[in-house]
């Protein structure tokens, strides 16, 4: 989605920037499928998927299926591989979808109605590694890239006509035994990560009818967030048993247009994530306002109605950086979206830059007042909007005040 406006696009034309983005996100995105176009624009694709699937929500439980397959062979693992796109841009991200063109069948999400076509797609799933693929569209492939504020972009696609996994899959061990056996999809998620596996794996074998005991496809937007989801309330717990940190600390990235600023506080555990977009920001306005989300050391109750996908995404980063120090703290999380981010990517994004600010050195506060202030020079957005909605700010003025009565 890109929001536009009419006249003042007409009068710019991608030349004068006038809505304020360093790119015109038309252009870009244009750009971006004129460079694949020669090499996707015929019924029949063959190349090394990554590997790649999705599964769509529309319409559920008869959902769009489809495997990934780009016009290319060898090496194409970097296409689908978010956890890894720590050094792109994002016209490198519209380019790697815009080659991956989907073959898409609609099928019912209860596995065992859905025949050969699904064992072909969940073969693929289970590679570890590129595999080489065909797909036989029933007409030439719908060339644009339709971003995403969950999951990576997606591609060019058509009616699937047939489907073939030309290579054999690579596929480890330990993951041939998780999907053998009669395991809960939660503790096979867990299982897995535990044992190493890219997350975007896991969520690949989940959405691909893998993992559980009654096993359906599973939209690949509601995978990302389920397994985000399971793997930080798994380590939340661990955690409760840790120390809390004994100073405020401040951390700082810049990622695709988005600043990240997580501040660690010296108590029992907590999460908040505090969004804006700004004005001239993809869903930003001329009065920007602040949304959030968060939780107390039991978890979040329901489902993170505000900021969604992105709070899970933010809270993982944060719940792994805490475990590797074997400490506890409560964390707010500040995103700040600029105009700069033209074209939402997916929420893997957030997991980087939140994951990339924590491995930055911290700055160091005594008092929350001084930790609050550097913050305040940080961001564009004032900081008393921010606080006003912060509910975990609310909590630490009420302790205050409960400290000084002696209650």
């Amino acid at each position: 989605m890109i929001k536009v406006n009419s006249k003042l696009c007409a009068i710019c034309k991608g030349r004068k920037l006038l809505c304020g983005r360093p790119v015109c996100p038309i252009l870009e995105r244009f750009r971006a499928v004129q460079e694949v176009t020669p090499l996707i624009n015929r019924e029949d694709i063959f190349g090394s998927s990554p590997p790649s699937i999705f599964v769509g929500e529309y319409g559920y439980p008869k959902v769009r299926l489809g495997p990934l397959v780009p016009p290319i062979e060898g090496e194409t693992s970097y296409l689908d591989s978010p956890n890894s796109w720590e050094n792109v841009t994002i016209r490198d991200v519209l380019r790697y979808r815009s080659l991956l063109v989907m073959g898409q069948v609609k099928v019912d999400v209860d596995v065992r109605k859905s025949g050969r076509l699904i064992e072909s797609i969940q073969e693929l799933a289970l590679s570890s590694k590129p595999v080489d693929s065909e797909i036989l569209l029933k007409g030439k492939p719908i060339i644009k890239v339709l971003p995403s504020e969950f999951a990576p972009p997606v591609g060019p696609r058509g009616a699937l006509r047939k489907f073939e996994v030309v290579d054999n899959p690579k596929v480890p061990r330990k993951v041939d035994y998780v999907v053998s056996d009669e395991l809960k999809a939660k503790d096979a998620i867990i299982t897995l990560y535990e044992a190493g596996f890219d997350e975007y794996y896991i969520i690949r074998l989940l959405s691909a009818g893998l993992l559980g005991i009654r096993r359906k496809l599973v939209p690949t937007r509601w995978s990302i967030t389920a397994v985000q989801d399971t793997i930080g309330s798994y380590l939340r717990k661990i955690i409760l048993d840790y120390e809390p940190i004994e100073k405020y600390e401040l951390y700082f990235y810049e990622f695709l247009g988005n600043k990240y600023v997580v501040l660690l506080i010296p108590r029992r555990y907590s999460f908040e994530l505090l969004e804006v977009w700004l004005k001239g920001s993809l869903f930003g306005s001329d009065e920007p306002s602040v949304i959030h989300d968060y939780e107390d050391f039991r978890g979040i109750r329901g489902y993170a109605e505000e900021t969604s996908g992105a709070y899970y995404a933010a809270r993982l980063s944060v719940l792994e950086y805490l475990r590797r120090r074997k400490k506890q703290a409560s964390a707010i999380v500040f995103r700040e979206v600029t105009p700069a981010y033209y074209a939402p990517v997916g929420v893997w994004q957030i997991r980087v830059g939140v994951r990339k600010a924590l491995e930055k050195m911290p700055k160091t506060f005594e008092a929350l007042t001084e930790a609050l202030n550097e913050v305040r020079k940080i961001l564009q957005h004032p900081l008393d909007k921010y606080l006003e909605r912060s509910w975990l700010i609310k909590q630490l003025r009420q302790r205050s005040i409960e400290a000084f009565l002696g209650v």
